[in-house]
């Protein structure tokens, strides 16, 4: 597992995230790691990251993961590419169907695998020059850290077992007042 260390200043996202890849397609995984370490150390957060063979076993391996309660958040990097069977849909489905399940616990994603025609479409959408989707990945993933109390500036870090983060949910009123609501999902 590689590490990425970066000082944080003060008052910015004091968070540890894990850069969960899937190596299949390697370059594009590289082009999509880019984006993503530079929206982490943007947002001064601290990464690791770990490969996996292919977007199948990122759920699996962010679940593990999760078991240590090392990291604030989780960056699912990864491509799947449409063939001549139905294997695409199943790979694209069922990961994106673990990392919910996942999420839904509490966890905070950000899903960056990629689903695409093409190599073609899958580099516009990889590259940090084109879409940056490895970036907006990142940036959702430190979002999501942040909201669900994890990595808040000015204190340490202090990970909570899945089961007792709260999703965050935001609510519009008639008065278009948005506020912040919690639901436990596993009480």
């Amino acid at each position: 597992m590689k590490t990425g260390k970066k000082s944080t200043a003060a008052g910015r996202l004091k968070a540890h995230l894990l850069i969960v890849e899937a190596r299949f397609y390697g370059a594009l995984c590289d082009e999509l790691a880019r984006g993503a370490i530079a929206a982490i150390e943007a947002a001064g957060a601290t990464w690791e990251r770990l490969a996996v063979p292919g977007a199948l076993e990122i759920p699996g391996a962010i679940a593990m993961a999760a078991a240590s309660k090392r990291h604030d958040g989780y960056v699912a990097l990864g491509c799947v590419l449409r063939g001549e069977t139905s294997h695409y849909d199943i790979v694209a489905n069922e990961s994106a169907r673990g990392l919910m399940d996942l999420t839904l616990r509490g966890l905070a994603i950000g899903n960056g695998i990629l689903t695409c025609d093409s190599r073609e479409q899958a580099l516009a959408r990889a590259s940090v020059t084109g879409r940056d989707k490895g970036g907006d990945a990142a940036r959702a993933a430190t979002f999501a850290a942040l909201h669900s109390g994890a990595g808040m500036p000015a204190s340490p870090v202090t990970p909570e077992p899945a089961e007792a983060l709260a999703p965050l949910v935001l609510v519009v009123d008639d008065s278009l007042t948005v506020r912040r609501v919690t639901q436990r999902l596993l009480a």
